[in-house]
Protein backbone atom coordinates (compact mmCIF):
# COMPACT_ATOMS: atom_id res chain seq x y z
CA UNK A 1 0.00 0.00 0.00
CA UNK A 2 1.40 3.44 -1.02
CA UNK A 3 1.54 6.08 1.66
CA UNK A 4 1.18 9.85 1.63
CA UNK A 5 2.31 12.24 4.31
CA UNK A 6 -0.25 14.71 5.60
CA UNK A 7 1.43 17.55 7.40
CA UNK A 8 -0.10 19.35 10.34
CA UNK A 9 -0.97 22.99 9.90
CA UNK A 10 1.89 24.21 12.11
CA UNK A 11 5.51 23.50 11.22
CA UNK A 12 6.65 20.34 13.04
CA UNK A 13 10.10 19.56 14.40
CA UNK A 14 10.58 16.03 13.20
CA UNK A 15 9.31 13.47 10.73
CA UNK A 16 7.98 11.36 13.61
CA UNK A 17 5.35 14.01 14.28
CA UNK A 18 3.85 13.73 10.76
CA UNK A 19 0.57 11.89 10.30
CA UNK A 20 0.56 8.94 7.89
CA UNK A 21 -2.62 8.07 5.98
CA UNK A 22 -3.58 5.84 3.04
CA UNK A 23 -3.30 7.57 -0.34
CA UNK A 24 -6.56 8.17 -2.22
CA UNK A 25 -6.79 8.06 -5.99
CA UNK A 26 -7.31 11.58 -7.44
CA UNK A 27 -10.16 11.88 -9.92
CA UNK A 28 -10.51 14.90 -12.24
CA UNK A 29 -13.24 17.17 -10.92
CA UNK A 30 -14.10 19.16 -14.04
CA UNK A 31 -14.95 16.98 -17.02
CA UNK A 32 -17.41 17.14 -19.88
CA UNK A 33 -19.82 14.98 -17.92
CA UNK A 34 -19.60 17.10 -14.76
CA UNK A 35 -19.53 20.60 -16.28
CA UNK A 36 -22.47 23.02 -16.52
CA UNK A 37 -24.99 21.23 -18.72
CA UNK A 38 -26.27 24.45 -20.26
CA UNK A 39 -22.79 25.38 -21.46
CA UNK A 40 -22.61 22.01 -23.20
CA UNK A 41 -25.74 22.87 -25.13
CA UNK A 42 -24.25 26.10 -26.53
CA UNK A 43 -23.82 26.17 -30.31
CA UNK A 44 -21.75 28.67 -32.26
CA UNK A 45 -21.56 27.42 -35.82
CA UNK A 46 -19.71 30.50 -37.09
CA UNK A 47 -16.64 28.73 -35.70
CA UNK A 48 -18.10 25.24 -35.76
CA UNK A 49 -17.37 21.96 -37.52
CA UNK A 50 -17.02 23.40 -41.02
CA UNK A 51 -14.35 25.87 -39.91
CA UNK A 52 -12.49 23.21 -37.93
CA UNK A 53 -12.36 21.03 -41.05
CA UNK A 54 -11.24 24.06 -43.09
CA UNK A 55 -8.28 24.48 -40.74
CA UNK A 56 -7.31 20.83 -41.23
CA UNK A 57 -7.46 21.24 -45.00
CA UNK A 58 -5.32 24.38 -44.81
CA UNK A 59 -2.67 22.43 -42.91
CA UNK A 60 -2.79 19.65 -45.52
CA UNK A 61 -2.35 22.17 -48.33
CA UNK A 62 0.55 23.81 -46.53
CA UNK A 63 2.29 20.46 -46.04
CA UNK A 64 1.45 19.19 -49.51
CA UNK A 65 -0.57 16.28 -48.15
CA UNK A 66 -4.12 15.25 -49.01
CA UNK A 67 -5.78 15.15 -52.40
CA UNK A 68 -7.85 18.25 -53.11
CA UNK A 69 -9.24 19.75 -56.30
CA UNK A 70 -8.29 23.28 -55.18
CA UNK A 71 -5.16 25.06 -53.99
CA UNK A 72 -6.58 27.34 -51.32
CA UNK A 73 -9.34 27.67 -48.75
CA UNK A 74 -11.55 30.76 -48.90
CA UNK A 75 -12.77 31.60 -45.40
CA UNK A 76 -16.13 33.30 -45.92
CA UNK A 77 -17.50 32.19 -42.56
CA UNK A 78 -16.81 35.25 -40.43
CA UNK A 79 -16.93 39.04 -40.77
CA UNK A 80 -13.19 39.65 -40.35
CA UNK A 81 -12.31 42.46 -42.75
CA UNK A 82 -8.55 42.53 -42.23
CA UNK A 83 -8.22 38.76 -42.55
CA UNK A 84 -9.78 39.14 -45.99
CA UNK A 85 -7.16 41.68 -47.06
CA UNK A 86 -8.58 45.09 -46.08
CA UNK A 87 -5.80 47.56 -45.30
CA UNK A 88 -6.02 49.22 -41.87
CA UNK A 89 -7.16 52.84 -41.73
CA UNK A 90 -3.95 54.89 -41.51
CA UNK A 91 -5.17 57.46 -38.97
CA UNK A 92 -6.26 54.80 -36.47
CA UNK A 93 -3.04 52.82 -36.74
CA UNK A 94 -0.86 55.93 -36.45
CA UNK A 95 -2.69 57.05 -33.30
CA UNK A 96 -2.33 53.53 -31.87
CA UNK A 97 1.37 53.43 -32.76
CA UNK A 98 2.07 56.74 -30.99
CA UNK A 99 0.07 55.67 -27.94
CA UNK A 100 2.05 52.43 -27.81
CA UNK A 101 5.43 54.10 -28.36
CA UNK A 102 5.28 57.79 -27.46
CA UNK A 103 9.04 58.20 -27.91
CA UNK A 104 8.61 58.44 -31.66
CA UNK A 105 9.95 61.87 -32.70
CA UNK A 106 7.50 64.73 -33.01
CA UNK A 107 6.57 65.07 -36.67
CA UNK A 108 6.77 61.32 -37.36
CA UNK A 109 3.03 61.48 -38.17
CA UNK A 110 0.68 64.36 -39.01
CA UNK A 111 0.02 66.89 -36.24
CA UNK A 112 -3.57 65.75 -35.59
CA UNK A 113 -2.31 62.21 -34.96
CA UNK A 114 0.17 63.47 -32.34
CA UNK A 115 -2.55 65.61 -30.73
CA UNK A 116 -5.00 62.68 -30.49
CA UNK A 117 -2.40 60.24 -29.20
CA UNK A 118 -1.17 62.68 -26.56
CA UNK A 119 -4.71 63.50 -25.42
CA UNK A 120 -5.56 59.82 -24.93
CA UNK A 121 -2.23 58.71 -23.48
CA UNK A 122 -2.04 61.56 -20.97
CA UNK A 123 -5.49 60.62 -19.68
CA UNK A 124 -4.14 57.20 -18.67
CA UNK A 125 -2.60 56.38 -15.30
CA UNK A 126 1.13 57.06 -15.42
CA UNK A 127 0.67 58.47 -18.93
CA UNK A 128 0.76 54.88 -20.21
CA UNK A 129 -1.90 52.90 -22.05
CA UNK A 130 -0.62 49.85 -20.22
CA UNK A 131 -2.42 50.99 -17.08
CA UNK A 132 -5.94 50.04 -16.11
CA UNK A 133 -8.61 52.53 -17.09
CA UNK A 134 -11.92 53.21 -15.37
CA UNK A 135 -14.22 50.22 -15.74
CA UNK A 136 -16.52 52.25 -17.99
CA UNK A 137 -13.52 53.29 -20.09
CA UNK A 138 -11.37 56.40 -20.48
CA UNK A 139 -13.38 59.57 -19.92
CA UNK A 140 -11.65 61.22 -22.89
CA UNK A 141 -12.88 58.50 -25.23
CA UNK A 142 -16.34 58.35 -23.69
CA UNK A 143 -16.65 62.08 -24.29
CA UNK A 144 -15.70 61.49 -27.94
CA UNK A 145 -18.54 58.95 -28.17
CA UNK A 146 -21.03 61.29 -26.50
CA UNK A 147 -20.25 64.04 -29.01
CA UNK A 148 -20.63 61.57 -31.87
CA UNK A 149 -24.01 60.32 -30.61
CA UNK A 150 -25.27 63.85 -30.05
CA UNK A 151 -24.39 64.74 -33.64
CA UNK A 152 -26.02 61.58 -34.99
CA UNK A 153 -29.13 61.38 -32.85
CA UNK A 154 -29.87 65.06 -32.20
CA UNK A 155 -29.75 65.21 -28.41
CA UNK A 156 -26.97 65.33 -25.77
CA UNK A 157 -25.89 62.06 -24.16
CA UNK A 158 -25.12 61.89 -20.44
CA UNK A 159 -21.66 60.48 -19.79
CA UNK A 160 -23.00 58.14 -17.09
CA UNK A 161 -25.13 56.37 -19.74
CA UNK A 162 -22.12 55.47 -21.88
CA UNK A 163 -19.82 52.46 -21.37
CA UNK A 164 -16.84 51.38 -23.43
CA UNK A 165 -16.81 47.60 -23.85
CA UNK A 166 -14.60 44.83 -25.20
CA UNK A 167 -16.57 44.45 -28.42
CA UNK A 168 -20.36 44.67 -28.59
CA UNK A 169 -20.63 41.02 -27.49
CA UNK A 170 -19.45 41.82 -23.96
CA UNK A 171 -22.07 44.50 -23.39
CA UNK A 172 -24.84 42.39 -24.91
CA UNK A 173 -24.02 39.51 -22.56
CA UNK A 174 -24.06 41.85 -19.53
CA UNK A 175 -27.49 43.22 -20.45
CA UNK A 176 -29.00 39.79 -21.15
CA UNK A 177 -27.75 38.51 -17.79
CA UNK A 178 -29.59 41.34 -16.06
CA UNK A 179 -32.96 39.97 -17.21
CA UNK A 180 -32.53 36.49 -15.71
CA UNK A 181 -34.62 37.04 -12.58
CA UNK A 182 -37.46 34.49 -12.60
CA UNK A 183 -37.65 32.12 -9.64
CA UNK A 184 -40.27 29.83 -11.17
CA UNK A 185 -42.66 30.27 -8.24
CA UNK A 186 -43.34 33.89 -7.37
CA UNK A 187 -42.38 35.35 -10.70
CA UNK A 188 -42.72 34.22 -14.30
CA UNK A 189 -39.54 33.47 -16.17
CA UNK A 190 -38.43 36.50 -18.23
CA UNK A 191 -38.24 35.85 -21.96
CA UNK A 192 -36.11 37.43 -24.67
CA UNK A 193 -37.55 37.86 -28.17
CA UNK A 194 -34.89 37.00 -30.73
CA UNK A 195 -35.04 37.24 -34.54
CA UNK A 196 -34.81 34.16 -36.73
CA UNK A 197 -32.42 34.03 -38.45
CA UNK A 198 -30.15 35.63 -35.84
CA UNK A 199 -26.50 36.04 -34.97
CA UNK A 200 -25.84 33.02 -32.72
CA UNK A 201 -24.37 35.13 -29.92
CA UNK A 202 -27.95 35.54 -28.72
CA UNK A 203 -29.06 31.91 -28.83
CA UNK A 204 -25.72 30.80 -27.35
CA UNK A 205 -25.85 33.29 -24.48
CA UNK A 206 -29.47 32.54 -23.64
CA UNK A 207 -28.76 28.79 -23.72
CA UNK A 208 -25.83 29.24 -21.37
CA UNK A 209 -28.05 31.24 -19.01
CA UNK A 210 -30.87 28.65 -19.25
CA UNK A 211 -33.06 31.55 -20.32
CA UNK A 212 -36.41 31.55 -22.09
CA UNK A 213 -36.15 32.50 -25.76
CA UNK A 214 -39.06 33.45 -27.98
CA UNK A 215 -38.22 33.31 -31.67
CA UNK A 216 -39.83 35.74 -34.08
CA UNK A 217 -39.38 34.97 -37.76
CA UNK A 218 -38.20 37.51 -40.30
CA UNK A 219 -40.11 37.35 -43.59
CA UNK A 220 -37.76 36.08 -46.29
CA UNK A 221 -40.36 36.54 -49.02
CA UNK A 222 -40.46 40.26 -48.22
CA UNK A 223 -36.76 41.06 -47.95
CA UNK A 224 -36.35 39.69 -44.40
CA UNK A 225 -38.79 42.29 -43.09
CA UNK A 226 -39.91 42.37 -39.45
CA UNK A 227 -43.66 42.08 -38.90
CA UNK A 228 -44.74 43.90 -35.73
CA UNK A 229 -48.08 42.08 -35.91
CA UNK A 230 -46.15 38.83 -35.45
CA UNK A 231 -44.48 40.30 -32.35
CA UNK A 232 -47.85 41.15 -30.80
CA UNK A 233 -49.13 37.62 -31.53
CA UNK A 234 -46.00 36.01 -30.09
CA UNK A 235 -46.31 37.97 -26.86
CA UNK A 236 -50.03 37.25 -26.50
CA UNK A 237 -49.47 33.52 -27.06
CA UNK A 238 -46.79 33.27 -24.36
CA UNK A 239 -47.95 35.59 -21.59
CA UNK A 240 -49.34 32.75 -19.49
CA UNK A 241 -46.03 30.87 -19.19
CA UNK A 242 -43.42 33.64 -19.30
CA UNK A 243 -42.92 37.40 -19.12
CA UNK A 244 -41.65 38.86 -22.43
CA UNK A 245 -39.06 41.32 -21.16
CA UNK A 246 -36.58 42.14 -23.92
CA UNK A 247 -36.67 42.45 -27.72
CA UNK A 248 -33.47 41.97 -29.72
CA UNK A 249 -33.32 43.81 -33.04
CA UNK A 250 -30.25 43.60 -35.31
CA UNK A 251 -30.13 46.50 -37.76
CA UNK A 252 -28.66 46.17 -40.34
CA UNK A 253 -29.36 42.47 -40.14
CA UNK A 254 -26.93 39.67 -39.43
CA UNK A 255 -27.02 37.23 -41.19
CA UNK A 256 -29.79 38.59 -43.39
CA UNK A 257 -28.42 41.95 -44.54
CA UNK A 258 -31.69 43.92 -44.48
CA UNK A 259 -32.04 47.55 -43.32
CA UNK A 260 -35.17 48.53 -41.39
CA UNK A 261 -37.32 51.40 -42.62
CA UNK A 262 -38.03 54.38 -40.38
CA UNK A 263 -41.72 53.39 -40.33
CA UNK A 264 -40.88 49.86 -39.19
CA UNK A 265 -38.61 51.19 -36.44
CA UNK A 266 -41.40 53.43 -35.11
CA UNK A 267 -43.71 50.42 -35.05
CA UNK A 268 -41.11 48.45 -33.09
CA UNK A 269 -40.75 51.25 -30.54
CA UNK A 270 -44.53 51.38 -30.11
CA UNK A 271 -44.64 47.60 -29.66
CA UNK A 272 -42.02 47.77 -26.89
CA UNK A 273 -43.81 50.69 -25.24
CA UNK A 274 -47.24 49.01 -25.38
CA UNK A 275 -45.94 45.72 -23.98
CA UNK A 276 -43.46 47.09 -21.45
CA UNK A 277 -40.55 45.42 -23.28
CA UNK A 278 -36.93 46.54 -23.17
CA UNK A 279 -35.28 47.15 -26.57
CA UNK A 280 -31.81 45.79 -27.22
CA UNK A 281 -30.57 47.42 -30.44
CA UNK A 282 -27.59 45.70 -32.10
CA UNK A 283 -26.38 48.45 -34.45
CA UNK A 284 -22.79 47.44 -35.16
CA UNK A 285 -23.27 47.66 -38.96
CA UNK A 286 -24.60 51.24 -39.07
CA UNK A 287 -21.89 52.33 -41.53
CA UNK A 288 -22.40 49.29 -43.76
CA UNK A 289 -25.39 50.29 -45.89
CA UNK A 290 -25.34 49.61 -49.64
CA UNK A 291 -28.86 50.54 -50.75
CA UNK A 292 -28.75 54.20 -51.76
CA UNK A 293 -32.55 54.39 -51.34
CA UNK A 294 -32.47 53.13 -47.74
CA UNK A 295 -31.10 55.35 -44.99
CA UNK A 296 -30.03 53.60 -41.80
CA UNK A 297 -31.39 55.26 -38.66
CA UNK A 298 -30.43 54.45 -35.10
CA UNK A 299 -33.26 53.56 -32.73
CA UNK A 300 -32.16 56.36 -30.38
CA UNK A 301 -32.49 58.82 -33.26
CA UNK A 302 -36.10 57.73 -33.83
CA UNK A 303 -36.84 57.57 -30.10
CA UNK A 304 -35.80 61.20 -29.72
CA UNK A 305 -38.76 62.21 -31.93
CA UNK A 306 -41.42 60.05 -30.26
CA UNK A 307 -42.91 62.48 -27.73
CA UNK A 308 -43.47 62.66 -23.97
CA UNK A 309 -45.12 59.26 -23.65
CA UNK A 310 -41.69 57.71 -24.35
CA UNK A 311 -39.80 59.81 -21.78
CA UNK A 312 -39.25 56.78 -19.48
CA UNK A 313 -38.59 54.31 -22.31
CA UNK A 314 -35.70 51.90 -21.74
CA UNK A 315 -33.28 50.55 -24.32
CA UNK A 316 -29.60 49.85 -24.94
CA UNK A 317 -27.69 50.26 -28.19
CA UNK A 318 -24.35 48.77 -29.19
CA UNK A 319 -21.59 49.61 -31.66
CA UNK A 320 -18.24 48.02 -32.44
CA UNK A 321 -14.91 48.84 -34.06
CA UNK A 322 -14.90 45.35 -35.60
CA UNK A 323 -17.32 46.35 -38.35
CA UNK A 324 -18.11 49.58 -40.21
CA UNK A 325 -15.08 50.86 -42.12
CA UNK A 326 -12.40 50.22 -39.45
CA UNK A 327 -12.72 46.44 -39.26
CA UNK A 328 -10.43 46.28 -36.22
CA UNK A 329 -11.77 42.98 -34.89
CA UNK A 330 -8.74 41.98 -32.86
CA UNK A 331 -8.66 45.12 -30.72
CA UNK A 332 -12.12 44.28 -29.29
CA UNK A 333 -13.41 47.83 -29.07
CA UNK A 334 -17.00 48.98 -28.77
CA UNK A 335 -19.47 51.02 -26.78
CA UNK A 336 -22.88 50.66 -25.16
CA UNK A 337 -25.39 53.42 -24.50
CA UNK A 338 -28.17 52.75 -22.01
CA UNK A 339 -31.36 54.83 -22.06
CA UNK A 340 -33.94 55.29 -19.28
CA UNK A 341 -31.87 53.75 -16.44
CA UNK A 342 -32.23 55.34 -13.02
CA UNK A 343 -29.28 55.85 -10.69
CA UNK A 344 -29.65 52.51 -8.81
CA UNK A 345 -29.76 50.57 -12.09
CA UNK A 346 -26.72 52.40 -13.46
CA UNK A 347 -24.95 51.58 -10.20
CA UNK A 348 -25.69 47.88 -10.74
CA UNK A 349 -24.38 47.99 -14.32
CA UNK A 350 -21.27 49.78 -13.10
CA UNK A 351 -20.74 47.09 -10.47
CA UNK A 352 -20.83 44.34 -13.10
CA UNK A 353 -18.45 46.31 -15.33
CA UNK A 354 -16.13 46.69 -12.33
CA UNK A 355 -15.77 42.91 -12.12
CA UNK A 356 -14.36 42.97 -15.67
CA UNK A 357 -11.78 45.61 -14.61
CA UNK A 358 -11.76 47.51 -17.92
CA UNK A 359 -11.94 47.01 -21.68
CA UNK A 360 -8.59 46.82 -23.48
CA UNK A 361 -7.07 50.24 -23.96
CA UNK A 362 -6.16 49.64 -27.60
CA UNK A 363 -9.81 48.91 -28.30
CA UNK A 364 -10.78 52.15 -26.56
CA UNK A 365 -8.32 54.07 -28.75
CA UNK A 366 -9.87 52.47 -31.83
CA UNK A 367 -13.30 53.65 -30.65
CA UNK A 368 -12.00 57.23 -30.44
CA UNK A 369 -10.69 56.99 -34.01
CA UNK A 370 -14.02 55.57 -35.23
CA UNK A 371 -16.34 58.14 -33.67
CA UNK A 372 -14.02 61.16 -33.89
CA UNK A 373 -12.10 60.81 -37.17
CA UNK A 374 -10.23 63.65 -38.91
CA UNK A 375 -12.46 66.41 -40.26
CA UNK A 376 -11.99 68.67 -43.26
CA UNK A 377 -8.97 70.89 -42.70
CA UNK A 378 -7.13 68.38 -40.50
CA UNK A 379 -3.78 67.13 -41.85
CA UNK A 380 -5.01 63.50 -41.94
CA UNK A 381 -8.41 64.22 -43.46
CA UNK A 382 -7.79 63.60 -47.17
CA UNK A 383 -6.04 60.27 -46.61
CA UNK A 384 -8.72 59.19 -44.13
CA UNK A 385 -11.63 60.17 -46.39
CA UNK A 386 -10.11 58.38 -49.37
CA UNK A 387 -9.50 55.20 -47.38
CA UNK A 388 -12.98 55.17 -45.83
CA UNK A 389 -14.71 55.85 -49.14
CA UNK A 390 -12.65 53.14 -50.85
CA UNK A 391 -13.64 50.55 -48.22
CA UNK A 392 -17.36 51.32 -48.30
CA UNK A 393 -17.56 51.68 -52.10
CA UNK A 394 -15.84 48.34 -52.57
CA UNK A 395 -18.18 46.67 -50.07
CA UNK A 396 -21.17 48.04 -51.97
CA UNK A 397 -19.84 46.58 -55.22
CA UNK A 398 -19.20 43.22 -53.56
CA UNK A 399 -22.68 43.15 -52.02
CA UNK A 400 -24.21 43.54 -55.48
CA UNK A 401 -21.86 40.98 -57.03
CA UNK A 402 -22.73 38.33 -54.44
CA UNK A 403 -26.46 38.87 -54.77
CA UNK A 404 -26.36 38.78 -58.59
CA UNK A 405 -24.11 35.75 -58.83
CA UNK A 406 -26.03 33.69 -56.29
CA UNK A 407 -29.35 34.47 -57.97
CA UNK A 408 -27.93 33.30 -61.28
CA UNK A 409 -27.60 29.75 -59.92
CA UNK A 410 -30.62 27.50 -60.38
CA UNK A 411 -31.73 26.31 -56.93
CA UNK A 412 -30.27 29.28 -55.02
CA UNK A 413 -32.12 32.50 -54.22
CA UNK A 414 -30.73 35.51 -52.39
CA UNK A 415 -32.43 38.67 -51.15
CA UNK A 416 -30.71 42.02 -51.74
CA UNK A 417 -27.74 42.66 -49.44
CA UNK A 418 -28.76 46.11 -48.23
CA UNK A 419 -26.34 46.28 -45.35
CA UNK A 420 -23.95 44.50 -42.96
CA UNK A 421 -21.37 42.09 -44.43
CA UNK A 422 -23.26 38.94 -45.32
CA UNK A 423 -25.59 37.21 -47.74
CA UNK A 424 -27.97 34.53 -46.50
CA UNK A 425 -29.08 32.64 -49.62
CA UNK A 426 -31.72 29.94 -49.58
CA UNK A 427 -30.67 26.67 -51.21
CA UNK A 428 -32.80 23.87 -52.59
CA UNK A 429 -31.48 20.56 -51.27
CA UNK A 430 -32.59 17.26 -52.86
CA UNK A 431 -34.61 14.84 -50.75
CA UNK A 432 -31.87 12.18 -50.81
CA UNK A 433 -29.38 14.62 -49.29
CA UNK A 434 -31.89 15.58 -46.59
CA UNK A 435 -32.45 11.91 -45.72
CA UNK A 436 -28.70 11.22 -45.65
CA UNK A 437 -28.14 14.14 -43.29
CA UNK A 438 -30.81 12.77 -40.94
CA UNK A 439 -29.03 9.42 -40.75
CA UNK A 440 -25.85 11.29 -39.84
CA UNK A 441 -27.60 13.28 -37.11
CA UNK A 442 -27.09 16.69 -38.68
CA UNK A 443 -28.98 19.32 -40.62
CA UNK A 444 -29.12 19.10 -44.40
CA UNK A 445 -27.44 22.48 -44.85
CA UNK A 446 -24.61 21.34 -42.57
CA UNK A 447 -24.06 18.41 -44.97
CA UNK A 448 -24.24 20.83 -47.89
CA UNK A 449 -21.67 23.23 -46.41
CA UNK A 450 -19.25 20.47 -45.46
CA UNK A 451 -19.40 18.96 -48.95
CA UNK A 452 -18.97 22.45 -50.44
CA UNK A 453 -15.78 22.86 -48.41
CA UNK A 454 -14.42 19.41 -49.32
CA UNK A 455 -15.12 19.92 -53.02
CA UNK A 456 -14.18 23.58 -53.52
CA UNK A 457 -12.33 24.96 -50.47
CA UNK A 458 -15.11 27.48 -49.80
CA UNK A 459 -15.88 27.79 -46.08
CA UNK A 460 -19.36 29.14 -45.25
CA UNK A 461 -21.72 28.65 -42.28
CA UNK A 462 -24.82 26.41 -42.36
CA UNK A 463 -28.06 28.36 -42.05
CA UNK A 464 -29.17 26.05 -39.26
CA UNK A 465 -26.48 27.68 -37.10
CA UNK A 466 -28.55 30.89 -37.20
CA UNK A 467 -31.94 29.16 -36.94
CA UNK A 468 -34.39 29.32 -39.83
CA UNK A 469 -37.94 28.47 -40.81
CA UNK A 470 -38.27 24.67 -40.51
CA UNK A 471 -38.00 22.96 -43.89
CA UNK A 472 -35.85 25.72 -45.39
CA UNK A 473 -32.09 25.60 -45.88
CA UNK A 474 -29.55 28.40 -46.15
CA UNK A 475 -25.92 29.25 -45.70
CA UNK A 476 -24.27 32.49 -44.62
CA UNK A 477 -21.36 33.88 -46.58
CA UNK A 478 -19.49 37.10 -46.03
CA UNK A 479 -19.05 39.58 -48.87
CA UNK A 480 -15.54 40.41 -47.65
CA UNK A 481 -13.14 38.52 -49.96
CA UNK A 482 -11.46 40.83 -52.50
CA UNK A 483 -13.52 41.18 -55.68
CA UNK A 484 -11.36 38.85 -57.78
CA UNK A 485 -11.41 36.18 -55.08
CA UNK A 486 -15.12 36.75 -54.55
CA UNK A 487 -15.87 36.17 -58.24
CA UNK A 488 -13.81 32.95 -58.07
CA UNK A 489 -15.71 31.89 -54.95
CA UNK A 490 -19.08 32.48 -56.62
CA UNK A 491 -17.95 30.33 -59.53
CA UNK A 492 -16.94 27.50 -57.20
CA UNK A 493 -20.31 27.65 -55.43
CA UNK A 494 -22.20 27.61 -58.74
CA UNK A 495 -20.34 24.55 -60.03
CA UNK A 496 -20.67 22.75 -56.72
CA UNK A 497 -24.41 23.37 -56.39
CA UNK A 498 -25.08 21.91 -59.83
CA UNK A 499 -22.94 18.84 -59.06
CA UNK A 500 -24.46 18.41 -55.58
CA UNK A 501 -27.96 18.53 -57.04
CA UNK A 502 -27.08 15.94 -59.69
CA UNK A 503 -25.38 13.71 -57.11
CA UNK A 504 -28.46 13.49 -54.86
CA UNK A 505 -31.25 13.64 -57.47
Amino acid sequence: MSLTIIRARRPLCSLQQCVVAPQRHYRPVLTESSMNKYMKEVRYEVRGAVLQRAKEIERDLELGTGNYAFSDVIRANIGDMHAMGQKPITFARQVLALCMFPDLPNGTFPADVHERADRIRLSCGGDSIGSYTDSAGLQEVREDVCRYLEGRDGKPVALENLYLIAGASQGIRVLLQCFMNGDGANRKQPAVLVPVPQYPLYSATLTELNAKRLDYYLDEENGWSLSVDDLYRLVDQNREECEPACLVVINPGNPTGQVLTEKNMREILHFCHDNNVFLLADEVYQDNVYNSDRRCFSFKQILNTMGDEFKDFQMAAFDSTSKGFLGECGFRGGFMEVVGFDKPMRRQIQKIMNTKLCPGTTGQIAVSCEVSPPVKGDPSYEVFKNEKDTVLTSLMARARLVQQQLNSVSGISCNPVEGAMYAFPRVTIPKKAIELAKTQGREADALYCMELLEATGVCVVPGSGFNQVPGTYHFRTTILPPEKMLADMMGRISTFHRQFTEKYS
